[in-house]
Parts: structure tokens; sequence; C-alpha cells
């Protein structure tokens, strides 16, 4: 039998920080997180740095109910906005928040980093138990945890229910058929297409490819095994390729006000994206209410159906906390209590998918229907959310590998290569910064 590798191997820059375990950790200081009185006579208070919505909502009402935990609540810019480099320059300090949100892609960064604190032993059964465990599994890497889901956001459809009617479309359930439905809006309606390729949506092609097979990291035989461009993959890049080459989709960067004129001027048809987006959607154009609805993602295979995800968001407790134990309790009611997902729900931009299966009837409730004129998107978020794929692992510098990726789709959509080019130079740009960090690696190139 071969050597079992240390845990140095796939989560190096943790590993004396696990070792030492939450003796060392408290004894570092935290901003905000000082152990002082004020406030409730007697109440620690920890500190919590986030971008979600309905943050500050969520914290008043745990400050409302609770006497011996209180929270000081900082919002700070979404992650790829400055929030990250926030976060990582407070730890590189020493003072990092007490908790902090971090999403999907980056747990495995900001742990081989040392900012996220190893919560294994903090982490008991009876929360365990009240999550999904397709989620639990994306905050783990051998048996370790080191966040705590509080959404996880299937992908699925949104389209504009009024225009599919105008034109006589069809919700497509497959690709194929997605396809075709692509090629009709684009023959009775030259200026629309039914779709954007974001150019800069590398999570987004993720859960592409994430649906179709791929398994672009794994850490079998204690190292990070690397190959972001499988058969999979290679089958997701060509049917996107295929659809920019006909030009039946539009393809630029999302997050830009030509995205935002195509929406706001119905020459897009569909999105596809995680359920999260229904309720940004609500906030970004109230004026479109009833003119959209969801559907399940297309599949490859309607007997087999299987979705990625695509957004999504956890609370780590980090290295610098004091109070890590109020933290999880904190973290714990956040993420299961249905008080905490009402005052979530209350600001009215927020439609996340709860992890806690408890709180689906919470947020059915909760959640304002009217913009979708009474659709029960709650019940189909929990039915794509059982389609989620398992076995899937983000990389250990998943930011650095999106921009390279990304860099490469707006090539592609220049003519200048392809979305597979892109899918191997985002690998090949990979595996510098995993080698730098110490991290035992091995690469699959096809």
């Amino acid at each position: 039998m071969p050597r079992r590798p240390s845990r140095r191997s796939l989560l190096a820059a943790t590993a004396a920080t696990a070792a030492t375990g939450t003796a060392v950790a408290v004894s570092g200081c935290s901003g905000g997180a000082s152990g002082t009185t004020h406030g409730r006579t007697g109440a620690v208070r920890i500190s919590f740095w986030s971008a979600l919505r309905g943050s500050q909502e969520v914290v008043d009402a745990f400050n409302r109910t609770h006497d011996r935990i209180q929270v000081d609540f900082q919002q700070i810019p979404s992650g790829n906005q400055g929030g990250y480099a926030k976060l990582s320059n407070a730890a590189r300090a020493g003072n990092a928040p007490d908790v902090a949100t971090i999403e999907y892609p980056q747990i495995p960064g900001f742990a081989i980093d040392g900012v996220a604190r190893d919560i294994t032993d903090l982490v008991g059964g009876e929360l365990r138990a009240k999550l999904l465990p397709q989620a639990f599994d994306l905050t783990t890497f051998e048996k370790r945890v080191f966040s705590v889901p509080l959404d996880v956001e299937p992908m699925v459809l949104h389209y504009r229910s009024d225009l599919f009617e105008e034109f006589g479309l069809d919700v497509p359930r497959t690709w194929e058929e997605f396809a075709d439905t692509a090629r009709a809006v684009r023959r009775t309606s030259g200026e629309r297409r039914l779709a954007l390729f974001p150019t800069d949506g590398g999570t987004q092609f993720a859960a592409y490819a994430w649906q179709a097979g791929a398994q672009w990291f794994d850490t079998r035989g204690g190292s990070w095994n690397v190959s972001l461009s499988d058969a999979p993959t290679r089958k997701a890049a060509a049917y996107w390729q295929r659809l920019i080459d006909e030009d039946l989709v539009f393809a630029n960067a999302a997050d830009s006000r030509q995205s935002d004129a195509q929406l706001g001027e119905g020459l897009v048809l569909a999105r596809l994206s995680g359920a999260w987006d229904a309720g940004a959607q609500m906030g970004a154009r109230p004026g479109q209410k009833g003119q959209w609805a969801l559907a399940p993602l297309p599949q490859w295979d309607l007997d087999r159906p299987a979705v990625g995800t695509h957004g999504g968001s956890t609370f780590a407790v980090t290295k610098d906390s004091r109070h890590p134990e109020a933290a999880i309790e904190f973290i714990a009611w956040q993420v299961s209590h249905p008080d905490a997902l009402r005052a979530r729900l209350s600001s009215g931009t927020s439609s996340q998918f709860p992890a806690a299966p408890a709180l689906v009837s919470v947020g059915r409730a909760a959640f304002d229907r009217s913009y979708y004129e009474g659709q029960d998107l709650y019940r189909l978020f929990a039915e794509e959310a059982g389609k989620i794929r398992d076995g899937w692992v983000w990389g250990p510098r998943m930011s650095a590998t999106q921009r390279v990726m990304q860099d490469g789709f707006a090539r592609a959509a220049a003519g200048q290569g392809s979305l597979l080019d892109a899918v191997r130079a985002a690998q090949d740009g990979t595996m510098p910064d995993l080698r730098s960090l110490g991290l035992s690696t091995t690469q699959h190139s096809t």
C-alpha cells in the first residue's frame, strides 16, 4: 500500500494552522472581535464582513434575539470587486473579521492561505444534518471543513415568457432543443438572440462543464490533479462555440452596459444562471415585472438529469477570530434558522436557495412571487438542487484560473482562437500558481 500523503500536499499553508487548532488561533487579534462588552452587558462581540444582500437585516434580527453574542457588521464590496483583496489584506495584518462570506470557488484558496480556519471540530453533527450534503461537500477537503454553506444555487433557465409566447417558442428541455430555439429566434428576429455567452462568465462555463460530467480538479492520490480540458469540457466548449460561430447567441461580457442594454431592450430572450439571479433580476429591471419565468436547465440526457451550480456563498471563521465558538453559533443561526432567511428575504432583492432543506418552505412563503406572476420558484429550485452532480471540486486558485479563461473567451468572441483554446490556456496558467504554493500537482492535457 502506498504511503498516505500528508495534508501539506493538498492544503500546504493550512497544515500548521490546522495542526495547532483553536488554541493558537484564539490567540490572534480580530478587528471588531476584541471581546469588549459595550452594547448589551456581558455580550461577546464578533465582527462579520459580507457583500450579500440582506446581511444588515440578518444581523439586526440576530442582535435583537441574542444576549450572549452581538455582531458588528460591515458591508464590503463583492469578492472580485475588492472584497477578497480586503479580506486577504486584513488577514495579513492579523485583523481579519471573525466571520467572512466566501463563495464556493474561493474556499480552497483561502484555506491554503490560512485565512479560513479549519472548523471541523467546531461543526457538530446537528448542524451538518441540517444542510444538503452536496453543499457541505464543496466546503470539505480531506474530510476537513473550512466553511459552512448558506445557499446552493443550481443553474436554471430564466426566460422572457412574453417573448416566447410572441414568437411561438417552446421552452427547451435539452441542449439540442436549445440550439433549435436559438435558430428560430435568429430567423424570426434578426436583431434578437436567445441567450448570451458571457465572456466574463468563467463560473457559468464551469457549471456547463460540471453538468456535462467534467472534473476540472480532484485530490485523489494526495495531489491536486488538474484536467480543465477533459472530454465533457470539450463537449460543452464545442457546443457553445458552434452557437457563437452560427451567430445564434451574443458573446460579450455580462457585467457590462452592453449586456444591460441587451436585457433592457428585450434583445436577449433567456439567461442561464443560478437561482439567486431571480432576485437580482427583480432589483435590476423592475419594469419587466410579469415578463420573466424560470424553467429547468436544458439537459444532455433527460433520462440522467444533472446540473452544476452558479453562485452560492458560505461563511468561514477566520484565523484571527478570538471567539470561534461564538462565530460558529452565529453562522449556524444564519444558515438554519427561519428568522434569518425571513430577514434576508425582507430586503426584497434576494432569492437565494437555502442549503438547509427545512428552510425551503420558509423561503417559499417569504419570497414575493408577484414579479414572476405567482410562479413557485422555490419548488423549482428544490427540484433542481436534487440534480446537482456530486464530486465537483474547485481549484486552489480559481480567481486566477478564471481570469486567464475569460481573457481567452473574449479573444474567441472576437474570432481569435476558440473557447477550447481558452480552457487549455487556463490550465497552462494555473499550474505555475499551484506549484508556487508548494502543492503536489498532476495535470492531464488533451
